[in-house]
């Protein structure tokens, strides 16, 4: 699995719009949509804020484990 799903899915798991996801990481809504959508590879830094966010490993966000934490 890429991180793109993994995105998407941890998004939509916790019934955010790509909106409030890049008010969380204080981008344009267009911006976190690039890389969602594979468009841009996503900034270490923003990584590790998800991944805080959602209370999940960054490895999980990479998807090179399929376990959360």
């Amino acid at each position: 699995m890429d991180y793109m799903k993994r995105l998407y899915d941890l998004r939509v798991d916790h019934d955010l719009r790509q909106e409030d996801v890049a008010r969380i990481l204080k981008i344009t809504s267009q911006a976190y949509g690039m890389y969602e959508n594979g468009k841009r590879s996503l900034p270490i830094e923003y990584l590790i804020t998800l991944a805080k966010y959602y209370e999940v490993s960054s490895d999980y966000i990479l998807g090179l484990s399929d376990t959360q934490k």
